[in-house]
């Protein structure tokens, strides 16, 4: 079964160390979603239909919004430990500017990339901190944070060339049907999704809604609901003090295995363990859900 090592939260996204030892099924976010190898075997994601290798040499870089699963094609028993960004880009705006684009979905247009020396040696340095970081102060975890991303996206991405970046999607008007129905599930992200009512209620068929849905949003009304269903678990699990069953209850799962479950396949580990290893680095706030996919 896979594990977290550690896991840190707060204003600038969420960093975990994993053990995994089995795949994760597809599944987007709205961050942008970094993924090195920290050690173990040599493993890979599907982004976009494809295979990216994670690899000592080679980092799995995923725009937000871009759906993406995790294989783990390793020998059976075997394991690979993961060190994943799940970066907020207003964060990364408010540290430099000309990083406000990471929330595009080209930012990053290559999926798997080369891993320089000078990241390889900051990624270590980055995990051995994480591995002590009892210690580790919220402005310290950002420096190396920011420093890892850097060294990341430096070569591999378009932030210096905003418009360039802007130029590489043509704009796509997100169409007003679509608006109303993601408006409909964010107002109860526990409310089981509804396929036929919510093409219904946009006026459109069940298959136009579909195809609309997914060319404004990037992924299916299936796995945008269950990104808006995840982050509202994150937050419940980590900033209120309700019971797991609770948890799972006001998320509309009839049983608290089925939301262990999902949870289990969305990050590789139970939402107890999630609540048992994070580290929090803000104030507690109410319910959020993440931000909408950038058109």
């Amino acid at each position: 079964m896979s594990n977290a090592i550690k896991i840190f939260q707060g204003r600038f996204g969420r960093v975990a160390l994993l053990d995994m030892s089995a795949p994760l099924v597809g599944h987007a976010h709205h961050h942008c979603h970094i993924l090195l190898k920290a050690g173990g075997a040599d493993s890979a994601f599907s982004v976009r239909g494809e295979t990216a290798p994670l690899t000592n040499d080679s980092v799995v870089l995923v725009n937000a919004w871009e759906h993406h699963a995790y294989t783990h094609p390793v020998p059976p028993g075997e394991r690979t430990l993961i060190l994943a960004l799940y970066i907020e880009p207003n964060w990364l705006a408010e540290i430099q500017r000309s990083l406000a684009m990471s929330g595009h979905p080209r930012f990053f247009p290559q999926s798997c990339v080369r891993v320089t020396a000078a990241t390889r040696k900051i990624t270590e340095e980055f995990v051995l901190e994480l591995w002590w970081a009892d210690e580790v102060s919220p402005s310290r975890l950002e420096q190396l944070l920011f420093n890892l991303i850097i060294s990341v996206v430096e070569g591999y991405s378009g932030w210096r060339d905003l418009v360039s970046l802007l130029r590489s999607k043509p704009p796509v008007a997100t169409d007003p049907r679509i608006r109303q129905a993601i408006t409909l599930m964010r107002q109860d992200v526990g409310r089981e999704l509804d396929m036929d009512s919510l093409a219904a209620q946009a006026g459109l068929s069940r298959a136009h809604f579909f195809a609309l849905f997914q060319r404004d949003t990037q992924v299916t009304p299936l796995v945008y609901a269950n990104v808006l269903r995840f982050e509202a678990a994150v937050q419940r699990l980590t900033q209120t003090q309700a019971s797991v069953g609770d948890v799972a209850h006001g998320l509309g799962f009839s049983a608290p295995g089925h939301f262990s479950r999902f949870f289990r396949q969305h990050l590789g580990i139970t939402p107890s363990d999630y609540r048992r290893v994070v580290n929090l680095f803000e104030p507690p706030k109410s319910d959020a859900v993440p931000p909408a996919p950038v058109i």
